[in-house]
Formats: C-alpha cells, sequence, structure tokens
C-alpha cells in the first residue's frame, strides 16, 4: 500500500526512517538534491514516489511524548471546531430515533473532537480509541482534570486491527454497536487502510451515520511544499515535518473510493474539501 521514501531530520525515532544529513544547499526550501526534495531541510521525500502517484506511509503511531505533547498543544481550533460543527449538523439532518445513540472517535489522538463532541451531546456515551500510549494519556488526563465536563465520555487504547469481540470487554454503555463513527486526520496513518473501513463495518449499528475526514495528498512535490508553507509555516518544526510527512501519506479521492468499494462501503460518499481534505459521509444500509 506503500510507495517511496520519506526522512525527517529531526527525530529518526518519530519518523521511523533513518536520520540523515542534507547537502548544504538543503537550508533553502524546496531544493531538488540527488533524487529528494527537501523542505527546509527537515524533510526529504522520494520525488520518484511522486512520478507513479505513490503514497508514502509515515509510521501508524503518535507514540513518541515529545510529538504527542506538540501536537496536542497545537491550535487546530478553527478545524475540529468546523469538523465537528458538520458532525452535529449531519447527525441532525439524518436523525433516526431506532437507533440507541453511541459514538466512536476513531484515531482520537488526544480528544480533539471527542471532547467537542462529548461537550455537545453530554448525554450519549462516546468512546475515543487510539493506537498511541501518549495520545490517550494526554486525553485521560484532560477527562479526569475535568470528569463533570464530559461525563459520558471515556477512552481506551487499541491499536486497529481488533481481533473479533475485541471491544466486547468495555462497559455495555461504551461497546459496538455504535450510532454514529467518526474520524479526523486518522486515515492516512494506517499502512493498510482497510482496517479503518472494516472496523467501520464491524461496529457501525445497521444505518449508523459515517463521518470522516482526512488529508488529501497533492499531485506534485511542489504542491505538497506550498500546502505546508501555507498551512504549517509558522508552526514547530516537528508539526511542519509532520504535516509535510502526512500528505505524502494521504490518499486521493479516487483511492479511497475503491477502499470502500472494497469494503462494500459504496453507500458512502467521497467529497474533496477545499485544498487539502477530504470527506467520506453517508450512512450505513439499515
Amino acid at each position: 500500500m506503500c510507495g517511496g521514501r520519506v526522512a525527517g531530520l529531526a527525530s529518526p525515532r518519530v519518523d521511523g526512517v533513518r536520520a540523515v544529513v542534507p547537502p548544504e544547499s538543503a537550508g533553502l526550501d524546496g531544493v531538488v538534491s540527488m533524487g529528494w526534495l527537501w523542505l527546509n531541510g527537515w524533510v526529504r521525500i522520494d520525488i520518484g514516489a511522486f512520478a507513479g502517484m505513490k503514497r508514502i506511509c509515515e509510521p501508524e503511531l503518535m507514540d513518541d511524548p515529545l510529538q504527542a505533547r506538540v501536537y496536542s498543544e497545537a491550535d487546530f481550533s478553527i478545524d475540529d471546531a468546523a469538523f465537528t460543527a458538520e458532525v452535529l449538523a449531519l447527525r441532525a439532518e439524518t436523525a433516526s430515533s431506532a437507533l440507541e445513540e453511541k459514538i466512536l472517535d476513531l484515531g482520537c489522538g488526544p480528544g480533539n473532537i471527542s471532547f467537542r463532541l462529548a461537550a455537545a451531546l453530554p448525554a450519549v456515551p462516546l468512546l475515543g480509541l487510539d493506537g498511541a500510549a501518549a495520545m490517550v494519556e494526554l486525553a485521560e488526563r484532560r477527562r479526569q482534570a475535568s470528569p463533570e465536563r464530559w461525563p459520558r465520555l471515556t477512552f481506551a487504547r487499541a491499536r486497529l486491527p481488533l481481533p473479533a469481540g475485541g471491544l466486547r470487554d468495555l462497559p455495555a454503555a461504551f461497546a459496538p454497536p455504535y450510532s454514529l463513527l467518526v474520524s479526523n486526520s486518522f486515515l492516512h496513518h494506517l499502512h493498510d487502510p482497510a482496517v479503518l473501513w472494516r472496523a467501520v463495518a464491524r461496529w457501525g449499528a445497521p444505518g449508523a451515520l459515517v463521518m470522516v475526514r482526512d488529508l488529501r495528498r497533492p499531485e506534485s512535490p511542489e504542491a505538497l511544499r506550498e500546502q505546508v508553507e501555507r498551512h504549517a509555516g509558522n508552526a514547530p518544526a516537528v508539526l511542519r515535518r509532520d504535516y509535510a510527512a502526512s500528505l505524502a501519506a494521504a490518499f486521493r479521492p479516487e483511492e479511497v473510493e475503491a477502499q470502500l468499494a472494497a469494503a462494500g462501503l459504496e453507500d458512502l460518499r467521497v467529497s474533496p474539501r477545499d485544498d487539502r481534505y477530504l470527506d467520506v459521509s453517508g450512512r450505513l444500509p439499515a
């Protein structure tokens, strides 16, 4: 499912690929040298991978404590608020009284979306699921600081794919099936994207609402560099590096449509959004 190479300079432990020493010219943004695109001297991307429109996988888990902390402290409030508002609007428009309400946030990270949904729907059980211990620890620490604000919110560490019945040990209020499944900026982390769609199909109740948002892979190295500068130009170096790697690891809309077809989820629709996202939304068959 992956092709090409990506390497970061700041932390070989985080990016999972050996550290490299850039050429002298790598201090200039966008320099191409020896088949690599260098971005500010801290990340390099294999030009050849883009020639065949191949994605470049990044590590599945953001489990480095520094990386998790920097991510949790970054200001994603505008994008997070917009995503949450769209989920709530879609839920209101297509509400089904036949479903027992339970929410699953797949790849919840430090809980940015989970907390917003739990605040808007305090009576609805909500499970935030992530495979990275560092992320779940941050989310739990925030929840435990003010448990009265999110009385029906909980987090669990679990890495997809889970074995059959992998969530059945949860308290009944948080166990599948779920009436609403959401995921924000998780799909591109997965080396095998099918594990997400199998989870949606397995854990979603008949007629469940699905809303997944993720990055959309740029069409060229130049477009990737422009995206990093436009959306993360003033961010800490670790976030710029991770954003570049995430864009390279993301999928194109037609690739996601093929994934849905293979998973038997053709009822879900794929929609490109603005200059960097795509949405997957709809209801599971009743």
